[in-house]
């Protein structure tokens, strides 16, 4: 359930804010430890994409999964272009590990469903992602970043993630 998604990746950051983990700052975590977490999320929304593509014979729903594996892959090819250029590699974290447990038990849940079920499930987990993945964004990684260029891509991808959010609560009305 995206819930626990939620709640895991809450958890992670409440812990490395307050000192959870030695690896994260006092005022959160490092610009490679977000960057890390960034990547994941995105890799993780391809990886939903994948299964839509797979399973949903929706048009909408595709439609959809494609603009994520088209927008969250370029978004991917940025951020590891600006690492390069900065000589800078992402630092896994507890964060990035909790995100990836809860994708492997949502792909497993949605994996179950088929039809009608699964495309409405795709899509009530992609606004809640979206809804979550962009708070996070905009109230706590752009805040901790410290490189302007990062915090730049940063910016520039909530941008574009926010018009998923809107996309994906359109097609979540659409499937009722």
């Amino acid at each position: 359930m995206f819930r626990h998604t939620k709640l895991a990746i809450a958890a992670a950051m409440m812990l490395g804010a307050a000192g959870g983990n030695a690896a994260m700052a006092d005022d959160g975590p490092s610009d490679m430890q977000i960057a890390h977490i960034a990547y994941t999320a995105g890799n993780i929304d391809i990886r939903y994409a994948h299964l839509a593509l797979a399973k949903s014979e929706n048009a909408k729903v595709r439609d959809f999964a494609q603009l994520m594996l088209q927008d969250h892959a370029a978004v991917n090819d940025q951020a590891l272009a600006l690492l390069e250029k900065l000589g800078a590699s992402p630092e896994d974290n507890p964060t990035s590990q909790q995100l990836l447990a809860g994708a492997d038990a949502k792909i497993a849940e949605l994996s179950a469903l088929d039809g009608a079920a699964f495309d409405r499930a795709y899509a009530a987990n992609e606004l809640g992602y979206h809804e979550f993945v962009n708070k996070t964004i905009k109230t706590a990684f752009i805040p901790a970043a410290d490189n302007k260029e990062f915090k730049a891509l940063l910016g520039d991808a909530l941008a574009v993630f926010e018009i998923h959010e809107g996309h994906a609560g359109k097609m979540v009305k659409s499937l009722k």
